[in-house]
């Protein structure tokens, strides 16, 4: 049972891994060929959709214990990452073509072409220190740079054409632009506490490694 569940999440981080190196040498394909931010969406979003969605299995992986991550902190990002794909960039098309599309997309492959390299070396053996020090170090810089100048700018700037089409006005018993307005907000919040997890996760992994070397 453990070397199906092992092979398993070889096979998943694995295919993760191909799909954000992917996404992210089309991202950087078209800024060499074009000499500009625009393209981001068009060059790479459907793909990045279909890869957010499918790492909801990542919540399941928690939720019944394959892997020790817990629930609550992969749901909370897979949850911000899928509505600010699915619910903003996916449908105002106004906004694709945005700086801050591809600001996001670039930190967003990058980070996740580390993590699930990480990952699926993990599965198969101990991976070599340097990946394990990017997975735990390239989210200092990474992560601030895909949310405040990424995720949040474009959400600002999606507030006017929310506001203009009433966007979801027929399917929820709130305001959605309100709701953005509230969002943007206790995002910072909310991306903190995960923030501050990785830096516990960055003391206890590499502090592992350190460790090993003196012994």
């Amino acid at each position: 049972m453990a070397k199906l569940q092992n092979l398993y999440l070889f096979s998943y981080n694995s295919l993760q891994f191909l799909g954000w190196t992917v996404a992210l040498f089309r991202i950087l394909s078209n800024f060499i060929s074009t000499k500009s931010v625009t393209g981001a969406y068009a060059s790479a979003g459907e793909l990045i959709c279909l890869l957010q969605c499918c790492a909801f299995l990542e919540v399941i992986h928690g939720a019944i214990g394959i892997v020790p991550s817990g629930v609550m902190l992969p749901l909370l990002q897979w949850s911000g990452r899928t509505h600010f794909l699915l619910a903003i960039v996916r449908q105002i098309v106004e906004v694709q073509e945005l700086p801050s599309v591809f600001i996001t997309f670039s930190a967003w492959s990058l980070s996740e072409v580390i993590r699930y390299s990480h990952y699926a070396l993990s599965c198969i053996g101990k991976p070599p220190y340097l990946i394990t020090y990017l997975r735990y170090t390239g989210f200092i810089l990474l992560y601030p740079i895909g949310v405040f100048p990424g995720e949040m700018w474009l959400m600002y700037q999606a507030l006017p054409f929310i506001k203009r089409t009433n966007l979801y006005a027929d399917s929820l018993p709130f305001s959605y632009y309100n709701f953005i307005k509230v969002l943007l907000l206790v995002y910072p919040l909310l991306w903190l506490k995960l923030y501050l997890h990785l830096f516990k996760q960055r003391r206890s992994k590499l502090g592992k490694y350190q460790k090993t070397k003196k012994i």
